[in-house]
């Protein structure tokens, strides 16, 4: 594990409010969850998170690697008898790189209009200019 000190598992927890939606997306509408079994699951999921990521960390280390990648949590899961989770968790990799490249292409609108950034400051200076200029012939004040 990195030098690094990490917090007390008092310190971390997980919104007790979405554990709550999560586990009555599940359970059958007539069973009640109490809120000391939904208060003992959060610690075990924290539990979870918490070994997971120690793992996937020794693994990023052992690579000389600064950055835990998914793979190291899949190769953490692996490792730790998790096997069962993987595939569910390659299927939301997945979708999650499918999502970001379509915010790739938001992003690329800069890339794709083929100008430099001086040649859209000049055009966005010139489309203001012509902004002020037809709210002056409409009667608005100079500025």
């Amino acid at each position: 594990m990195s030098d690094r000190e990490a917090p007390s598992s008092d310190d971390l927890s997980l919104p007790k409010a979405t554990v709550q939606k999560i586990v009555s997306e599940i359970i059958p509408a007539d069973l009640v969850f109490s809120r000391e079994t939904r208060d003992a699951l959060i610690e075990c999921c924290v539990e979870f998170i918490g070994l997971i990521s120690t793992q996937a960390n020794d693994i990023a280390e052992g690579e000389a690697k600064k950055t835990i990648a998914s793979e190291h949590v899949i190769k953490a899961l692996q490792e730790l008898g998790f096997a069962d989770y993987i595939e569910p968790i390659r299927d939301v990799i997945q979708e999650h790189k499918e999502t970001q490249k379509g915010r790739e292409r938001k992003v690329g609108k800069f890339e794709a209009s083929g100008m430099t950034e001086e040649e859209l400051l000049r055009k966005q200076e010139e489309l203001f200019g012509l902004a002020r200029s037809k709210l002056n012939q409409e009667g608005g004040t100079s500025g």
